[in-house]
């Protein structure tokens, strides 16, 4: 375990020359995207569902809903 130096402190600001190897943007993007299911919406729907449980919610809703007009759907074809 490496010990603790008082001496560490994130500093206000950085320069690129504070990383002599470089940096790259989203590097461990791909990573992530393998093991996560985690979606983003366009900001104008994210604007009207404050968290995750009212999303599932609402899609929950919406696949009740399907799946009812396709049972209505279904039913009502076999009649003449």
């Amino acid at each position: 375990m490496k010990e603790h130096n008082d001496t560490d402190e994130l500093r206000d600001e950085y320069t690129l020359d504070d990383f002599p190897d470089g940096l790259e943007r989203g590097k461990y993007v791909a990573r992530m995207a393998e093991g996560s299911n985690i979606i983003r919406l366009d900001s104008d729907v994210a604007h009207v569902f404050p968290d995750s449980a009212s999303v599932n919610e609402a899609l929950r809703s919406l696949l009740a809903i399907a799946e009812q007009t396709s049972a209505l759907t279904k039913s009502s074809s076999g009649r003449s």
